[in-house]
């Protein structure tokens, strides 16, 4: 039996995919021969309390299975180490599966940083009231699926642009390889905690990103649009035009004169890093840097 601080874990992955089962069974059968003092917690039920929640969550997946880890575990300080099961793995502390053995048992000889994220407070009110209070690890966006919104941002309470097109992204450091860059905002290292906004497909004369202070408040004010109804949300049933959505989890329809404020959550997510230079590497098999 070898030594770790570590006392429960579990394992996180989509039961529909064949590689999580099979890793699943691999990497339980490792930890009960290797590590039997680790409890191995049923990922499928969240747990109750921190007491009951694990200290190490290992997910196996892509980006979106990491970021689901995420978003379950974050209330717990619970330390996340990715193992890559998809095409990128920006967020995998281990991309490649022939390491993925290895790696852990690194992890659980104390070999490794833990690397805190920023996380999104967003709080959407309408007429002065609180509608709901969410986080986000990659983003939060205010958009219109089919046409133009108007939107008003506000940064310290200073106006800072004023949209008439599809929406806009408001992104975290780690968000910042998702949404934000297919909307060709910048790539900002994961260790930098701070709010990264990017126009989605603007009418007016195109603005730059706005890289903002982790400590700043950001409003964003639904202005104006077209109702017409042409969605409906298939989770509620809602008619919707314009929306709210939390890392393409969370998809919320919003009103003329909706209010949004977003903040720096109380709460940070813990990823495990292996490789100092991982999040280079990573940039390096994605874009093919030489």
């Amino acid at each position: 039996m070898k030594h770790s601080n570590f006392k429960r874990a579990a394992i996180f992955y989509r039961s529909e995919t064949a590689k999580g089962r099979a890793w699943n069974k691999k990497i339980t059968a490792w930890l009960q021969e290797n590590y039997p003092q680790i409890k191995i917690l049923n990922s499928e039920k969240p747990p109750k309390n921190k007491k009951t929640a694990p200290d190490l969550v290992i997910a196996l997946g892509g980006d979106g299975t990491i970021l689901e880890a995420a978003r379950r575990y974050h209330t717990y300080n619970s330390l996340i180490i990715g193992l890559n099961l998809g095409r990128i793995g920006f967020l995998a502390s281990i991309r490649k599966e022939e390491n993925f053995l290895s790696g852990l048992g690194l992890m659980l000889k104390g070999k490794y940083k833990a690397d805190p994220r920023l996380m999104i407070s967003a709080a959407l009110y309408r007429k002065n009231k609180t509608v709901v209070k969410l986080r986000a690890v990659n983003d939060v966006s205010v958009q219109n699926l089919s046409g133009l919104v108007q939107l008003k941002i506000s940064v310290k309470g200073h106006p800072l642009q004023n949209i008439n097109g599809s929406g806009v992204l408001v992104a975290t450091a780690t968000g910042s390889t998702a949404y934000n860059l297919s909307l060709h905002g910048p790539i900002v290292m994961p260790n930098i905690r701070c709010f990264i906004i990017t126009e989605i497909s603007d009418h007016n004369i195109p603005t730059p990103s706005v890289v903002i202070k982790r400590d700043e408040t950001i409003v964003i004010d639904v202005e104006d649009f077209r109702k017409q109804n042409k969605f409906i949300i298939a989770k509620t049933g809602k008619k919707t035009d314009v929306i709210l959505t939390i890392d393409g989890f969370e998809i919320i329809p919003l009103q003329k004169g909706d209010k949004i404020i977003i903040q720096e959550s109380q709460h940070a997510i813990h990823f495990a890093e292996l490789d100092k230079n991982y999040f280079f590497k990573s940039l390096q098999e994605k874009f093919a840097f030489k």
